[in-house]
């Protein structure tokens, strides 16, 4: 699924795309803290997140997976 990630430096618009959420975690976090950027948001094309909501959602998200995988039955062979 693309990620889009936004930016704004003085009147100035920055995006980027990126193929996984990890990169687009990672460009979000670098041009916040690195750069200094304001408003930055991570999109999935369906909702919009800044980065703390992204981090949460992804991390959520990592422990219903975990938490569907234990519950699911073992494979006998």
């Amino acid at each position: 699924m693309p990620f889009v990630v936004k930016a704004y430096v003085d009147d100035l618009a920055l995006t980027v795309n990126a193929n996984t959420a990890k990169e687009a975690f990672a460009k979000a976090v670098e041009w916040h803290v690195v750069n200094g950027f304001g408003g930055v948001s991570i999109s999935d094309g369906h909702k919009r997140f800044t980065i703390a909501e992204f981090s949460w959602t992804m991390a959520s998200q990592e422990i219903a997976n975990t938490v569907a995988a234990e519950r699911r039955p073992p494979v006998l062979n």
